[in-house]
């Protein structure tokens, strides 16, 4: 659509606070949401960025249950954590708030009671499954039971994660309250439903004629939704955390939290216009003026909601705006795998700015080039290294420190005049006279991932031509050439600045400082004469500095060590071996022993040595576990070894007298057995 707007409403998807932020969050909503509303305040627009936390729904109370706390504890903790993050990280929301907020309390539960006494929703009474002991129904993350497919007894009442088949709770076999373990009976219930199927031919009509230009995943998902059929969807259920119905007899009934949740953009910005009238207006102005533009940042998980569901509530409403787009993206691996919340495999924001301080540009830009906008992409801590060393430092970071030193080397810091341009010179500023031009192409149609590449584009041709136009040799022949190199070389720098702002904006704020460039505005870009002759620049510094092995190493061991924890917990016990006579049990002689000494066996990684008090003598037994011991950890310690095995002599011709008894884990580490009180060493297991 071509319709020219006053202003822009921006809005990213609201993040369940059950728990941190992760890149994959960020690649596919945050950043890209963040360069779009840096790009429209750099051009001077008019625009609104909103962002909050998602406080209700099950996976909080499912949370709360696990860490023993109340559901306000759980949401308190993780979206100050999340908060932090964004606001850390440079994603610049105009506000931040959330859905436990008294203001959205009540802008939801108006909202709902506005289409409630309208007749917009339609009453249904089904039957559920019900805990009479609880006195509660379930949702079916809280039902479990054996599944019809696999028999596996701890089916979930949505999955069975066993067989990975999809369920419903009605297909499950003798159900169960998963957290109490008992029997469940099917009760009736009453809930509201918002009909969708009566708005089919409308959106039809808005989706699939309308807003063609919208991206083709969005524009698919939707058009397979309405090819389907749509149903009504339940705006209401039982569950004690969330916004109460505002409706008599909905005792211990909630608004669904899909149907909450989106309300929070609404009243995020009613909650900022209160406080702040004077700078943002009444918050009517940007949802319902037909000259504000609200555009949806998502994941494509996200798509139907925000493109059928939303937009009927909105219409059923009657006063508002619909988004004028909707670009999703698609999801970002990690490493070849699916990153997964509930497997702890993510590389979480509130980590990484501990762990790789002062390095936000470099998540930023690496997350943008490999943006998931048309498929599913992957990021890899050795890409990551990769691209911010041989880019972010090898080409822009050295192309501005060149310029920037010899500025202050050969002119203390002035920028030098301009004298005559040769052909070099001129085909150089030609390369770069459309990048205004290039980068709102691209960033107008949402694809960010092309216009930073546009931006780093312009770092290489100014790389090229200080690499190509050698000023450190050239001042000693024609120094006065060397003033329009630098010339040519700083207003190429200045450009930079002003391209990668909404890219990199703390790399960019301190690149403007180094150039003393109090104002910028995006319409300067492409000029050549950002940085006047004679203007002094302050001291320059590194702009990117490298990363380092050591810091990568660290990163994969982490995703390693996550990767073996998940496997030992999903690990179950080797079966039972066949049974024994207990004369069988009373041949070995199991006895406990003291540690005397212990050390490594020379050219054998795997082995240790120990000498032993078996109540007798000393004995020497040989013991595959230095890998998870060091010698000095276990020295005095007493261990219960089998001491009638008959001596087993290594190639090295060290000699065994016995086995200490160890405990193998499901992921395969050793645990050495140990008695919990002292006893004298030679002392009988029985």
């Amino acid at each position: 659509m071509n319709k020219t707007f006053k202003r822009t409403l921006i809005t990213s998807a609201l993040p369940y606070a059950n728990g941190p932020v992760h890149i994959g969050h960020l690649a596919g909503v945050y950043v890209p949401a963040d360069i779009y509303a840096r790009y429209l305040r750099l051009k001077g627009e008019e625009v609104l960025f909103v962002g909050g936390s998602d406080e209700h729904g099950v996976p909080v109370t499912i949370r709360a249950k696990k860490e023993g706390c109340t559901p306000q504890d759980v949401v308190d903790r993780y979206h100050g954590i999340i908060k932090q993050s964004f606001a850390d990280f440079g994603i610049s929301f105009d506000v931040y708030s959330r859905t436990t907020s008294k203001t959205h309390h009540q802008f939801a539960a108006d909202f709902f009671r506005k289409l409630y006494d309208e007749g917009k929703f339609v009453e249904q009474v089904s039957e559920q499954y019900y805990d009479e002991e609880e006195h509660q129904f379930l949702t079916d993350r809280n039902i479990r039971g054996e599944c019809p497919r696999c028999h596996a007894q701890d089916a979930y009442g949505d999955q069975c994660e066993k067989c990975g088949a999809t369920l419903s709770p009605e297909e499950l076999i003798n159900p169960y309250n998963a957290d109490t373990g008992h029997p469940l009976v099917k009760k009736q219930t009453k809930h509201w439903y918002l009909p969708l199927d009566q708005y089919q031919p409308w959106l039809e009509q808005w989706i699939l004629n309308e807003h063609k230009e919208w991206r083709p995943n969005v524009y698919g998902q939707c058009k397979s939704w309405l090819d389907g059929g749509l149903k009504p969807r339940a705006v209401t259920r039982d569950l004690a955390w969330g916004i109460p119905v505002p409706v008599e007899g909905a005792e211990g009934k909630v608004l669904y939290v899909w149907f909450d949740a989106p309300i929070g953009y609404i009243s995020n910005t009613k909650e900022l216009c209160d406080a702040q009238p004077e700078r943002w207006g009444t918050w009517q102005k940007w949802w319902q003026d037909p000259e504000s533009r609200l555009i949806h940042f998502i994941g494509k998980d996200n798509i139907v909601f925000h493109c059928i569901v939303f937009p009927s509530m909105l219409k059923a409403h009657g006063q508002y705006n619909l988004p004028d787009n909707v670009p999703s993206n698609e999801f970002l691996n990690l490493e070849g795998n699916k990153i997964s919340t509930s497997k702890n495999y993510a590389v979480w924001l509130n980590e990484y700015l501990e762990e790789l301080p002062n390095r936000q540009d470099e998540l930023r830009y690496v997350l943008t080039a490999n943006a998931p906008e048309t498929k599913d992409n992957d990021f890899t801590w050795d890409d990551f290294q990769a691209r911010c060393n041989n880019e972010l430092v090898a080409v822009y970071g050295n192309f501005v420190n060149r310029a920037l030193q010899l500025t202050q080397k050969y002119y203390e810091g002035r920028v030098p005049e301009c004298g005559t341009l040769s052909e070099t010179d001129r085909q150089t500023l030609d390369e770069f006279s459309d990048v205004k031009a290039r980068l709102e192409s691209l960033l107008d149609q949402f694809k960010f991932r092309d216009a930073q590449k546009e931006a780093m584009n312009l770092a290489r041709i100014g790389n090229k031509y200080i690499a190509d136009e050698e000023p450190w040799k050239v001042i000693k022949t024609d120094p006065e050439r060397v003033k329009t190199i630098i010339y040519i070389s700083l207003q190429l720098t200045a450009n930079l600045a002003i391209a990668f702002e909404p890219f990199l904006p703390f790399s960019s704020a301190r690149l403007r400082q180094m150039l003393s460039m109090d104002e910028f505005a995006w319409g300067q870009l492409g000029r050549t004469d950002l940085l006047p002759a004679g203007k002094q620049l302050a001291k320059p510094s590194l702009l990117f500095s490298k990363i380092e092995d050591d810091t990568i190493a660290f990163q994969k061991q982490k995703l390693a060590d996550t990767i073996k924890a998940n496997e030992a917990a999903n690990a179950k016990a080797e079966p039972q071996k066949p049974y024994v006579t207990f004369d069988d049990f009373q041949r070995l002689d199991l006895r406990v022993g003291t540690i005397l000494e212990c050390e490594r066996v020379p050219k054998m990684k795997k082995l240790l040595k120990f000498l032993i008090d078996d109540g007798l003598e000393r004995r020497t037994i040989v013991s595959g576990i230095a890998q998870y011991y060091e010698p000095e950890q276990l020295k005095g310690r007493q261990v219960v070894f089998i001491a009638n095995l008959p001596p087993r002599e290594f190639k090295n011709g060290l000699v065994s007298q016995g086995m200490i008894l160890s405990a193998e884990n499901y992921d395969g580490s050793l645990a050495v057995t140990t008695v919990e009180h002292e006893v004298k060493a030679g002392s009988m297991v029985c």
